[in-house]
């Protein structure tokens, strides 16, 4: 069965609701780690840096692991991973796959390689992960060299 193309690039997918989960719980780590900080009477002022420093470090790595998401255009897609983004034109994506039990979609490139990308994981949204991979899948193979698939 076939599935449909987005109507219009560029298209972004990004795992929203882990995103919204991972920016949220940031937030309010930062908030309550601060205002600790600053209500215990008995710590110094370098000691309430130091919390503060502390929330803004594991909120940092939050927004870190919130970053992941996918952007396909007309030239190619674009995979900003947790620290590395690379650029790949659609010749380069021979295969996109998500099979069961995998964290996030895999994409199989024209160079041998495999590589994750971490934009579309069915993690707390499966669905919407599924549906995310059939159109970078259906993407793929109108655009690149798309391998059938197995």
């Amino acid at each position: 069965m076939s599935q449909p193309l987005p109507t219009t690039l560029p298209v972004t997918f990004r795992p929203g609701r882990t995103r919204a989960v991972l920016l949220t719980i940031g937030a309010a780590m930062f908030a309550v780690i601060t205002a600790v900080a600053l209500m215990l009477e008995r710590l110094g002022t370098g000691e309430r840096v130091s919390f503060v420093f502390t929330a803004a470090l594991l909120s940092g790595v939050l927004v870190l692991l919130s970053r992941p998401k996918v952007v396909a255009d007309d030239e190619g897609v674009t995979v900003v991973n947790i620290t590395r983004t690379r650029r790949l034109a659609w010749a380069e994506i021979v295969k996109v796959n998500l099979r069961p039990g995998d964290p996030w979609v895999f994409l199989d490139l024209s160079d041998g390689t495999s590589m994750p990308v971490l934009g579309i994981q069915p993690g707390i949204a499966k669905e919407s992960a599924i549906r995310d991979a059939r159109a970078l899948r259906a993407l793929a193979d109108s655009r690149g060299t798309g391998a059938e698939r197995v």
